[in-house]
C-alpha cells in the first residue's frame, strides 16, 4: 500500500538505525513526526533502538549501528579496499534478515510510505541501507529519503571495499523515492554527484510555541554541577568531537578572565572515538579554564539516577545558559544553533560553510568568529554579559528571524509539496 493523497489519515514508518536520545536525527524525527501528526497522519517508528511509544514501534536489532554483526561488517569494509568473500556472505544474510523484518514492521502497521532517515545516506549500516533498497523495488512502497549525512563528507569512509554497496543505497536512484536534503550546499553536491534532483528542508524548531520559563528543577541543574546563581553559564551543547571546534570555547572562557565564567560542555565523545576528549580536556587544564562536564547529569529524561544524582535534558541545559557557544567547523545545519534561537541565548557561532550559505543571509545577530577568536570579540561577549536589555534585544530580534524561516509551518509546507509527487503515489503492478 502507498501514499493516497485522497485518505484522509496515512500511515507512515520512520526507519533508521536508531530513533532514541538526543542526537541530530532522533531530534528531527522526532520534529517531522509532530508535523505529520498535526496534518492528520499517524506516525510509526522501525529502528535498532527506541524512546518512541512501544505500540508504535517495531524493534529490529540488526538495524543498529552498534549491533555486533554490523560492527564487524563495519570494520572489515572501511578502512581497507578488498573484502573477503564471508564478509560479502554476511552483508548478504544481513540484508535478507533485516529486509524479511521490514516487510514485517510494514504489514503490522498497514504502512503507506516510509522515511528512510540517514540509513540511505551515511553508511554506518551497510546491510540496513541495502535491505531499504530491496524493500522499496519488492513492494512499490513510496519512500522520503531524509538525508543529514552523506558518505562523501566523512573522510573515515574514503578507503573502502564497499564502493558497489556504496553505489547502490548511499544515497540509491528509485522511482519510488524522493530525497530530501537540510541544506542548500548539500543540495547541489547531491544532484552534483548523482544527477538526481531533490528538496531542501532545513533543521527547524516550533517557533509557533515559545518554551515554557524555566521551572525549579530546570534551575536546580547549577547546584547539581556546582556552578553558582550568579555565575555566567556558556554552554556547549555538543559532543566533544573536533569538528565541534571546543578548543574555542575554552579559549573564550579563558579569554574572558572572570572567574564567575564557566563552560558546560553537554555531551561525550559518542561513536567518535577519545582522542579528542582527552585533548580537550588537557587543554582545559594547560589554560586553568573552569570546564564542567555535564553528560553524567543529561538524559533524554528528566528522572534520578541509579546513585541518585538528578537527570535533566538538553533543553534544562539552555534554561540555564547565558551565552551558547557553537563555534564549528562544520555542520550537516546546526540544530545546536536554532535551539540557541528558540531558548533566546545569544551565541557565538564560527562561520562554518553552511552557516554561511544558509543561516547568516537571514539576518541573525551573533557573535561571529571566522576560525578563530578575536580581542574584539571577546569585549562583545563580555560586554553583552554584563548588559541584560541589550542582550534581551538580540535574542528577541533573532527569536523573530527564526519564526519567519525555520518553524513547523515551513516543514509542513515542504511535506506537502513531496507527498503530493507522483512518486508517492501507488504503483500497479
Amino acid at each position: 500500500m502507498n501514499y493516497d493523497p485522497q485518505r484522509p489519515t496515512h500511515r507512515i514508518g520512520f526507519v533508521a538505525t536508531r530513533i532514541a536520545g538526543t542526537d541530530g536525527v532522533s531530534l528531527e524525527v522526532g520534529k517531522w513526526a509532530e508535523v505529520l501528526e498535526r496534518m492528520g497522519h499517524e506516525c510509526f517508528y522501525i529502528t535498532g533502538q527506541s524512546d518512541r511509544p512501544e505500540e508504535r514501534t517495531q524493534l529490529i536489532r540488526e538495524a543498529h549501528f552498534k549491533h555486533p554483526m554490523i560492527v564487524e561488517i563495519q570494520r572489515q569494509l572501511f578502512g581497507r579496499q578488498r573484502r573477503t568473500l564471508q564478509i560479502s556472505s554476511e552483508v548478504r544474510e544481513m540484508t535478507w534478515l533485516i529486509k524479511e523484518k521490514l516487510h514485517s514492521a510494514i504489514r503490522r502497521f498497514d504502512l503507506d510510505l516510509i522515511i528512510a532517515e540517514n540509513c540511505l545516506t551515511i553508511p554506518m549500516n551497510i546491510p540496513l541501507g541495502l535491505a531499504v533498497v530491496e524493500l522499496v523495488m519488492e513492494t512499490g512502497i513510496g519512500c522520503i529519503a531524509h538525508h543529514h549525512d552523506f558518505v562523501w563528507e566523512r573522510e573515515r569512509y574514503l578507503v573502502n571495499a564497499a564502493e558497489d554497496y556504496l553505489r547502490t543505497a548511499f544515497p540509491p536512484d528509485l522511482p519510488q523515492m524522493e530525497h530530501v536534503v537540510i541544506n542548500s550546499q548539500a543540495a547541489r553536491e547531491f544532484s552534483r554527484r548523482t544527477g538526481l534532483v531533490c528538496h531542501v528542508i532545513p533543521n527547524v524548531m516550533d517557533f509557533e510555541h515559545p518554551p515554557e520559563p524555566p521551572d525549579a528543577y530546570a534551575l536546580s541543574l547549577r547546584e547539581s554541577l556546582g556552578i553558582g546563581p550568579e555565575d555566567f553559564l556558556i554552554l556547549q551543547p555538543t559532543r566533544i568531537v573536533a569538528r565541534k571546534g571546543i578548543e574555542h570555547a575554552i579559549e573564550l572562557v579563558r579569554l574572558l578572565d572572570d572567574p564567575r565564567v564557566k563552560l558546560v560542555i553537554t555531551h561525550d565523545a559518542g561513536d567518535e572515538g577519545d582522542a579528542y576528549p582527552q585533548w580537550i580536556q588537557r587543554y582545559a587544564r594547560m589554560l586553568a579554564a573552569p570546564v564542567y562536564y555535564a553528560s553524567p547529569w543529561i538524559a533524554h529524561r528528566r528522572g534520578v539516577a541509579p546513585d541518585g544524582r538528578r537527570l535533566y535534558t538538553v533543553w534544562d541545559a539552555y534554561q540555564n545558559a547565558d551565552l551558547v557557544s557553537y563555534p564549528s567547523t562544520y555542520e550537516g545545519f546546526g540544530n545546536a544553533f536554532l535551539e540557541a534561537i528558540y531558548f533566546k541565548k545569544p551565541i557565538l557561532a564560527n562561520c562554518y560553510a553552511i552557516y554561511r550559505t544558509d543561516i547568516e543571509p537571514c539576518g541573525f545577530k551573533t557573535f561571529l568568529m571566522d576560525g578563530f577568536l578575536t580581542d574584539e570579540l571577546v569585549v562583545q561577549v563580555r560586554q553583552l554579559l554584563e548588559n541584560r536589555q541589550a542582550w534581551k534585544e538580540i535574542v528577541e530580534q533573532n527569536y523573530q528571524i527564526g519564526h519567519r524561516y525555520f518553524s513547523y509551518a515551513r516543514v509542513e509546507q515542504e511535506l506537502r509539496t513531496v507527498l503530493s509527487k507522483p512518486s508517492m503515489s501507488p504503483i500497479i503492478p
